[in-house]
């Protein structure tokens, strides 16, 4: 049973969105939670997801009440860039905006529907039938390297790959000011925000996590800023953002860990995944693919003064 108290960032929204949250549901799969009985506010059963609610009240969700997932469908008009593929892999370059898969209130329109228009085999790759062939994932507002598996055999090694760190990912960033040190570790653990639960936060008793940066440029216009290279060598939800918010360097144009400071012109935060290796599945070969600055954050950087 998921038991959760509505915190004051939620006040006021409706059941079913706040199941969805803290459940990780579409807002279908919230609504047929609540209509099977698994949903409880203040200790009696919901009966509509269209109730508001206040801070505190406490929302309880049964697990075993969730229909089984809405499989995600294919969709042709979906774009992305494909880098590499072959037996075993194929490598996305992709671009911002774009949801990676299925999720709540994200359907339809994802990387995972575009991705089964053009390979339909990808169909049961992995153990979630909503995310077929995915090993990894970027946020929606992120451009860059994504590397999705062909076969359950390549994604179960790909997985191992990315757990033991052997498989690397390194990624071009922009933040507000200098840091202090040049080049340094940010070794913080990460997990839900207590205050918003749709942020992430460096939290006590948080999921453990490493981002490394190094500075390799600072800009004086349109602002005192730096270009940062990033590896992870963990890869929790929205890391290397809310790392470096927590050292008071933010990426510009994040409007989630941003800060409240202007984007300046940006219309999603500076981050793109720029390098990925791994060694092949099939071959053993390590092998390295790179990716140029999405076009939108190069005529930034191009209009930038040192």
């Amino acid at each position: 049973m998921i038991v959760e108290a509505v915190p004051a960032a939620l006040a006021g929204e409706r059941l079913d969105r706040i199941v969805a949250l803290i459940g990780d549901l579409s807002r279908a799969e919230a609504a047929a939670t609540i209509a099977a009985g698994g949903v409880r506010v203040d200790g009696s059963a919901a009966r509509t997801g269209k109730v508001r609610l206040a801070e505190g009240q406490i929302v309880e969700v049964d697990p075993g009440a969730v229909p089984g997932p809405v499989l995600p469908t294919s969709d042709r008009t979906v774009e992305f860039g494909v880098v590499h593929e072959d037996d075993a892999v194929i490598v996305i370059d992709k671009p911002p905006g774009l949801v990676v898969h299925p999720g709540a209130g994200n359907l339809d329109g994802t990387l995972v529907s575009g991705l089964l228009a053009r390979y339909p085999e990808l169909v049961g790759v992995g153990e979630d039938p909503i995310r077929p062939g995915i090993v990894h994932r970027l946020d929606a507002g992120s451009s860059g390297l994504l590397v999705v598996a062909r076969t359950s055999e390549v994604a179960a090694q790909l997985i191992e790959q990315f757990a033991d760190h052997s498989a690397t990912r390194r990624y071009d960033a922009v933040v507000w000011g200098v840091p202090d040190a040049p080049h340094g570790i940010i070794d913080a653990p990460i997990g839900r925000d207590r205050g918003d639960p749709l942020k992430m936060a460096v939290v006590a008793g948080g999921r453990p996590a490493r981002t490394d940066y190094r500075v390799v440029g600072t800009y004086s216009s349109p602002a005192l800023v730096s270009r940062l290279e990033c590896r992870l060598e963990t890869g929790r939800t929205h890391q290397i953002r809310v790392h470096l918010s927590s050292i008071n360097h933010p990426l510009v144009g994040d409007p989630t860990y941003g800060q409240r400071r202007p984007v300046l012109g940006l219309t999603r935060p500076f981050l793109h995944a720029s390098e990925l290796a791994f060694e092949h599945p099939l071959t053993g070969e390590r092998v390295t693919f790179t990716s140029p600055l999405a076009p939108d954050l190069q005529a930034w950087l191009d209009a930038a003064e040192v």
